[in-house]
């Protein structure tokens, strides 16, 4: 029997936080293991519980939000962080993401949203509202464009499939829109992206992203 994404919920409103616990409770797939309410006492249950998944608030006492993704994601690398907060400004979007989180959501997301998010953090891919892909895309494109690189430059050249999936990815898709929009099996997509990730020596769809964009890729 599969075992149940284990959910740490942080965040300094109680109320929120049962709100948020007899949403994910009442589906099979997830169990909340603990709260916290703030990011010092999130530390402490990540210690204790192991949890798979944390949907973290970014602005809380004690200890922010954005600090304890950080300090989650050096200590317990296999735990995703999923921000979920009221705040959509730049500052906060950049912070959440460049601190580890794997997502970034505000806190009037669809459940089935939320649900997708948990999923895709759970293995290990990147889940962003398209207001939010938006502003990540617009601040890499305003980093200066490598010239194109030369094939010789890379081991291994990204196909033309790669590279139509990496842009994809770029513009937000999950396996699940990559393959149905490209009519292929999703575990194809997923063997697509293990090549381009080891062709980018990249770790994760994020990374893959902006290396691609610093290479000239896309």
């Amino acid at each position: 029997m599969k075992q149940p994404i284990r959910i740490l919920l942080v965040d300094d409103q109680a109320l929120f936080r049962e709100g948020l616990r007899i949403l994910l409770s009442s589906q099979p797939d997830f169990e909340v293991v603990a709260e916290a309410a703030n990011g010092e006492e999130a530390l402490r249950q990540a210690a204790v519980y192991h949890p798979d998944v944390v949907l973290m608030d970014l602005r809380m006492p004690v200890l922010d939000g954005v600090t304890a993704t950080r300090r989650l994601h050096e200590l317990y690398p296999m735990t995703r962080v999923i921000a979920l907060t009221t705040f959509d400004e730049d500052e906060y979007i950049f912070e959440g993401l460049r601190a580890g989180a794997y997502g970034y959501l505000l806190k009037d997301v669809a459940s089935q949203k939320l649900f997708e998010a948990i999923y895709a953090a759970n293995r290990g891919e990147y889940f962003l509202m398209p207001s939010v892909t938006a502003r990540v895309m617009a601040e890499f494109s305003r980093l200066p464009r490598s010239q194109p690189v030369q094939p010789a430059s890379i081991p291994s050249p990204l196909s033309d499939r790669e590279k139509q999936i990496l842009k994809m990815v770029a513009q937000g898709a999950s396996n699940k829109e990559i393959a149905e929009e490209l009519v292929i099996a999703e575990g194809t997509v997923k063997n697509h992206l293990s090549n381009i990730f080891d062709k980018l020596e990249a770790r994760d769809r994020m990374q893959a992203v902006i290396k691609s964009k610093e290479l000239g890729i896309i």
